[in-house]
Order: C-alpha cells, then sequence, then structure tokens
C-alpha cells in the first residue's frame, strides 16, 4: 500500500467547497474537512447563519465519511479584516473584505492550522482557480521565508507559483485571491480549476448532496452575510450627518448619515429629489458628498490610479516591468467586470501608477486594482489615489479656452 497524501479541505457548507471535498476524496487523497467560524453574530431576521453552514458543511463530511473539524476564526477576523475595514471608511474608501479574508484568514491562519496543526501536505478550497503546478509538484513544496528587501536578490534562483484564471470564466475567482501570499499558494490545490459551475452543480447531485444544492449562492460581504448596509455599518460606527453638494454648481440637495455609508458610483438617495443622483466624490474634512445627475455622469469616469505597494503573486514583478518599469497588460477592480488594458508604471517604493486605455465608471480608493497577463493574474495592490475625473478635466479644458479668447479680444482704444 503506497503513501497516502493528506488533503484538508475548507468547507463552507455550499456547493463549491463540497464538491470540491468529493473530488478529492475520489483520486484517492486522505480528506479532512474543516469549517471556518469567522463571524460571531445573527442577521438581519436573527438567524445565526453560521450554524446553519457549519450544519450543512457537517452533513456533507458524513455523506463523503471524512472526518469533520470546526475552527474559530472570530478574534482574528475583528483584528484582521473587520477592524481594517472600519479604518478604511472611516478614512472616506469602500474597502474589498472578501480579498482581506483570503489574504488573512483562509489562506494564512487557515493554511498554517492545515499544514501545521492537522500535519496536511495541502490543503484545498472550492475556489474557481487554476496554478501552474501539477497536483503532485503541490506536495514537494517546502516553506520560502519572505524577502526582507522590497525585491528579492535578482540572482536567486526561483521557480514561483503562478496563479490562473479557472476554466469557468463566469465563476473564475482568482480576482478574490489576488492578495494571498506565494507560499500559501504553493501548497493549496484547487480541484474545481478545470470545472463549470453547471457542472459542478451535476456532481453535487449524483453524489446526493442534495441540501447544499438547494442554498442560493452566498453574495453579501464575506461571513457578514446578505443585510442593509447602510444600518450595518452605522452599529460599528457614530453617525457623522453631512451634506449632498451638486459637483455642477456647489447646491446643497439634501444630508446624509455619514459619507461611510456611501461609495462612488451609487444612486444617492436624497429626500423630495424627483430625479436620480449619483455618488461621484466625496469630503471627509467638511463632510460633503458630491453628486451628479447623471449614472454616467464625466465626474464619474477617470483613467489613472495609483496604488500602495503592489503585492506580486510571484513575490516579484515581472520581469519585463522591473527592467523597463513599464508594462502592458489587463486590469478591473470589479470582480466580472470586462478586463481594461492598461499600461503600469512601477515606482521605486513598490507601488504601481495604471494608466487605462479608457476611462472607467467609478474607480473607487480602498478597492484593490486587479491585473492580468493573459490568463495570469498578477496580484493586486489597494487604489489610494486617482487622477482627476473626465468632468474635472473638461472644466480645464474650457477654462482653458476662455482664457485664451479673453486674450485674444483686442484692447480698446484709449478715448483721445
Amino acid at each position: 500500500m503506497g503513501f497516502v497524501r493528506h488533503v484538508v479541505c475548507a468547507m463552507s457548507g455550499g456547493v463549491d467547497s463540497s464538491v470540491a471535498a468529493l473530488l478529492l476524496k475520489r483520486r484517492g487523497f486522505n480528506v479532512t474537512g474543516v469549517f471556518m467560524k469567522n463571524w460571531d453574530s445573527l442577521d438581519e431576521k436573527g438567524i445565526c447563519t453560521t450554524e446553519k453552514d457549519c450544519e450543512d458543511a457537517y452533513r456533507v463530511c458524513q455523506i463523503l465519511d471524512i472526518p469533520f473539524h470546526q475552527v474559530s476564526y472570530v478574534k482574528e477576523y475583528w483584528h484582521e479584516v473587520f477592524s481594517n475595514l472600519l479604518k478604511e471608511y472611516e478614512k472616506g474608501r469602500t474597502p474589498n473584505p472578501d480579498i482581506l479574508c483570503n489574504k488573512h484568514i483562509k489562506f494564512n491562519h487557515f493554511h498554517k492550522y492545515a499544514i501545521h496543526t492537522l500535519g496536511a501536505d495541502a490543503m484545498a478550497t472550492g475556489h474557481y482557480a487554476r496554478t501552474s503546478q501539477e497536483d503532485e509538484d503541490v506536495f514537494q513544496q517546502t516553506h520560502i521565508a519572505p524577502p526582507t528587501t522590497l525585491f528579492r536578490d535578482r540572482f536567486e534562483i526561483r521557480n514561483p507559483v503562478r496563479m490562473y484564471k479557472g476554466a469557468d470564466l463566469f465563476k473564475d475567482q482568482t480576482f478574490f485571491l489576488s492578495q494571498i501570499s506565494q507560499d500559501a499558494l504553493r501548497q493549496t490545490m484547487f480541484p474545481l480549476s478545470g470545472l463549470t459551475k453547471e457542472f459542478v452543480k451535476k456532481i453535487a447531485a449524483e453524489a446526493g448532496l442534495h441540501h447544499v444544492l438547494k442554498k442560493k449562492e452566498s453574495m453579501g460581504i464575506c461571513f457578514i452575510g446578505e443585510r442593509h448596509f447602510e444600518n450595518f455599518i452605522l452599529e460599528y460606527l457614530e453617525p457623522k450627518p453631512g451634506n449632498f453638494v451638486s459637483i455642477e454648481d456647489g447646491t446643497v440637495m439634501g444630508t446624509h448619515k455619514g459619507w461611510f455609508t456611501l461609495t462612488l458610483g451609487q444612486r444617492a438617495r436624497i429626500g423630495g429629489q424627483k430625479n436620480a443622483w449619483y455618488v461621484v466624490d466625496k469630503d471627509i474634512a467638511t463632510g460633503d458628498v458630491f453628486v451628479a445627475p447623471a449614472t454616467d455622469h464625466p465626474a464619474l469616469f477617470r483613467d489613472t490610479l495609483r496604488t500602495d505597494r503592489f503585492h506580486w503573486l510571484t513575490v516579484d514583478p515581472p520581469p519585463e516591468l522591473a527592467r523597463t518599469q513599464m508594462m502592458e497588460c489587463h486590469f478591473r477592480f470589479i470582480h466580472q467586470m470586462p478586463l481594461t488594458p492598461c499600461t503600469v508604471t512601477l515606482n521605486m517604493d513598490g507601488s504601481v501608477w495604471i494608466s487605462l486605455s479608457q476611462a472607467v465608471r467609478a474607480l473607487t480608493p480602498g478597492q484593490f486594482a486587479v491585473l492580468y497577463k493573459g490568463d495570469e493574474c498578477l496580484g493586486s495592490g489597494k487604489m489610494i489615489q486617482l487622477g482627476p475625473s473626465e468632468y474635472t478635466l473638461q472644466k480645464g479644458r474650457e477654462r482653458l479656452i476662455a482664457a485664451a479668447q479673453h486674450k485674444e479680444q483686442p484692447t480698446p482704444e484709449p478715448a483721445s
């Protein structure tokens, strides 16, 4: 009897992670299912969905006849994801908790728990993503210490694991995995990498996993679920009322409960206004939220942005970028938005400027700029600075033209 590899599969109680565990078991691995509890409260209807999800995950493990564990990261989630989320909202930014949750919880604490506490040879998740290594390569990986300098020694010979889009391009989840560490990526298997969502559902039905098939797709904030966002955030942050101000003429249109309850591009609910107004900018010093009277208003469109230090999944920036400081690739900042061609410029501090081939609607500080080269997801960086909007540029051009015309006007002759 040969040596059987031990794989720990993260189980959420949903169809994807359930089928991931099933496929690993069918391939002869020794599989352990683990449910992570990361949030500790009832939803708005007073129902604790975590308990139901945990029960569903346990039932799947019983059907598959694999061991089941439950682990709590409530404290870690609070300190490393949720506190960060609140700080970002207070700064006027809109964070992405799902990307942060994968970075800090699933592919950090859970990864260490799987490998070091449960003694697994690898971990697995139900994400739709692919890597550059075969499963057998995963088991050969050893821990690599992160670099102590900004970039690694260029003479160090390495063979980093790369991440590629999953076969189901609609479900592809590389966007949400764009901040995970190379160390975790090297030791992770994605059993659904070559499958479509439809085929995954078919496998679940044939295996009798009907209780997870009936569940609807989770779409809310990672581990917080679907709830009314303004009510939820006001449980944690003091209301800071301010004005809705027209970007066009400075008219006060109405009031809001706090800039952190609003994000760029969303429709502003302004009492007494018949027409739709959209959030285009925020001033956290005054509490003013600037609004425009159309969903495609030029104040919502920009084509340049800067990130904080960019997280490259392979640790180092691509050789082309390191060599010339510039690179052509593709950009998105919302999962499933169409990819936009862009030019990336690398800064000395590891941050990047991204110049888009066309202006994009509602670029939002705090969200992650995720870069792709072909099918490869290169990594991501948090957007911290935006270039001027098309509206600002338009106004600037109008002022220049007006100034030039003013200069050209002949000065009247003084009366003799």
